[in-house]
């Protein structure tokens, strides 16, 4: 049976999650489907922001790195983190970005991986990975004389010898968002003998994560996206207490020494999570960071991630019903999983010619997503060569009738061939 406008809009009305809306800033005329790429402003941001800007640091100036607790940010940020996690208090830290904390953890688990089995000298990793953590991980490797290995899905298993040091994988896929199923990747990752680290980019926030119940060794994750900490936010890093103390992550910087105001000239990593700290922390971001994640942690009255995860299911299995009924005949596939274990908080739309043209004839129309080139070097993935055409949904601040309208505005949009236009067609720097 078709849904419609009429029922989207009663899906609305009994929704839980629908007054946490009110908590951000949303341009008046957009349905934004692309916070999985950069989330929407909270409300709290500018005050926020501003308050740090002028009176603690334009009048308590250094005062505030005790007086304000500016010092203890980094980890007081990173707690709030780690209850969207499934993390321990203490274990996560909110600092630098999500790439350069990868490489820290991925050198961190290469030395604890050649300590207790030398003979291991292999990185495996998803080839459809997000390129960052394959670009960290051929640098790591060239360096230290280990091979990246990259598999599609299916092949994971196969490829988990006893010569692999560390599985390394994004929990859900950037370009289709397909989720793995972490414990059990991971238990096959140790079962193996091998280290597990996982690329939250695209899950903190968006889907139910439980690091701790699963195992698992390493993680990090970003701030800009589904924890609505603004452009460049900063990113976070997790290390499993068992792990942490073994070994030095490699910028030793003075915010990760046991007593950094000691001055002392030679290095001695601070215990725990702090020592993934490596230079002065950025006080304005890291503010602004927190307003993203308290969003995140008013939905713990109205059931917290998993009432999240109902109404981001809900929603995008709506939007792919909806596309599949009103927009065929049109050459668009579907990337995304339908199966709901294998499916993160976002929908990809495939097209072999047009895509990126229809994305921005739809940004014209209000209705912001993203596109992502095909790559034929994906081999048997879900998308091959085709482009994508990215939505993101999150439940904080997408309701059942925006899906309503973004569909009706492609259909439109494929309908009338209005995509074809020459200022759609224009390619620009950030796509």
């Amino acid at each position: 049976m078709t849904t419609t406008l009429h029922d989207c809009r009663a899906l609305d009305a009994q929704d839980p999650l629908r007054s946490l809306r009110d908590l951000f800033h949303l341009p008046e005329g957009t349905i934004y489907l692309d916070g999985n790429s950069l989330g929407v402003m909270p409300r709290a941001t500018p005050a926020r922001v501003a308050d740090v800007v002028t009176r603690e640091w334009g009048t308590d100036l250094i005062q505030s790195w005790n007086k304000n607790g500016w010092f203890a940010m980094p980890q007081k940020v990173g707690d709030k983190i780690a209850r969207l996690i499934g993390a321990a208090p203490g274990t996560v830290v909110a600092t630098d970005s999500t790439s350069i904390n990868l490489f820290k953890v991925l050198s961190a688990a290469l030395n604890l991986s050649t300590a207790d089995h030398p003979q291991r000298k292999r990185i495996v990793s998803e080839r459809s990975n997000f390129p960052t953590d394959l670009y960290i991980a051929e640098a790591l490797c060239k360096e230290r004389g280990f091979d990246l290995v990259l598999v599609e899905p299916e092949e994971i298993a196969a490829a988990l010898t006893s010569e692999v040091a560390v599985l390394m994988l994004t929990h859900v896929n950037y370009r289709t968002g397909a989720m793995h199923d972490m414990p059990t990747v991971t238990a096959a990752a140790h079962a193996a003998g091998a280290l597990m680290l996982w690329d939250l980019a695209h899950s903190a926030g968006a889907v139910p994560v439980d690091l701790t119940g699963a195992g698992a060794d390493y993680a990090v994750g970003c701030g800009y996206k589904y924890l609505n900490g603004g452009p460049g936010a900063p990113a976070f890093v997790w290390v499993n207490p068992r792990h942490t103390d073994r070994f030095w992550q490699p910028l030793a910087g003075w915010w990760g020494h046991a007593t950094p105001f000691a001055f002392t000239p030679d290095y001695q990593p601070a215990p725990g999570i702090t020592r993934y700290q490596c230079g002065t922390q950025p006080m304005i971001s890291l503010a602004a960071l927190e307003c993203g994640v308290d969003t995140l942690l008013a939905t713990e009255s109205v059931g917290g991630m998993a009432a999240l995860r109902t109404k981001s299911l809900a929603l995008t299995d709506l939007f792919i019903s909806l596309v599949d009924e009103r927009c065929q005949g049109h050459g668009i596939g579907l990337a995304t999983p339908l199966s709901h274990a294998q499916r993160g908080s976002q929908v990809c739309l495939t097209k072999d010619e047009g895509a990126y043209a229809i994305v921005q004839a739809l940004i014209a129309r209000g209705v912001v997503g993203d596109y992502r080139a095909g790559d034929p070097s994906t081999g048997s993935g879900r998308t091959g060569a085709k482009d994508i055409l990215r939505f993101g949904f999150t439940p904080l601040y997408i309701g059942f009738e925006d899906v309503w309208h973004s569909v009706e505005h492609l259909k439109q949009v494929l309908d009338s061939g209005e995509w074809q236009r020459a200022e759609f067609n224009q390619k620009h720097a950030v796509t």
